[in-house]
């Protein structure tokens, strides 16, 4: 028996982040029920965004122009540049408000184990922008995992062979944050 059309926008529902089938049936008996507020804009907008959604050719953002918006905004600190995995932690840095600088993605990390080499990733265009002069500062954002410090590990060594400086965000325990845990009495 072939699918319906409700049956396949469960389906498709159900395979975004966070739902399974029975969330993907309540989020479609949602939209159906509120078809006309929530459905058909919803609609318009995933089409809109499919359409007009590019990859910007020099950071990797995703946004409607290329260069993206940040790229192309000229109060940006273009000596900066902020190395992250992936579009999502560029959103979140952003978010924060915290960097003026401009941002490269790299679209994931170096893996021995899965096989992801410095050639799957946008190394070399990293490389390229900073070769291409005026960068005077890389900053590694890279998650804290064995995969992501792996990644900052290599970059900073190619970098620094370029005579940047390399930083890195900062990670750990808060000051004071282990000297209090070890300060309580063992029981």
């Amino acid at each position: 028996m072939p699918e319906t059309e409700l049956q396949h926008l469960i389906r498709l529902l159900s395979r975004l982040p966070g739902l399974g089938p029975r969330s993907g049936r309540r989020l479609a008996l949602h939209l159906l029920k509120k078809r006309e507020q929530v459905l058909l804009p919803l609609t318009d907008a995933l089409r809109a965004t499919a359409e007009k959604t590019r990859t910007c050719g020099v950071c990797g953002n995703l946004d409607t122009q290329d260069p993206c918006s940040i790229c192309a905004d000229p109060r940006r600190d273009a000596h900066l540049i902020c190395v992250v995995e992936d579009v999502a932690d560029l959103w979140a840095l952003e978010r924060s408000g915290a960097f003026r600088g401009l941002y490269h993605i790299l679209g994931g990390t170096l893996s021995a184990l899965d096989g992801i080499s410095p050639e799957d990733l946008t190394v070399e265009t990293l490389l390229r922008r900073c070769a291409g002069g005026g960068v005077s500062e890389v900053i590694l954002a890279m998650n804290a995992t064995v995969d992501g410090q792996t990644t900052a590990h290599y970059l900073a060594s190619r970098l620094h062979e370029m005579g940047l400086k390399v930083t890195g965000l900062a990670h750990g325990v808060p000051m004071g944050g282990a000297a209090e845990s070890s300060a309580s009495p063992r029981r």
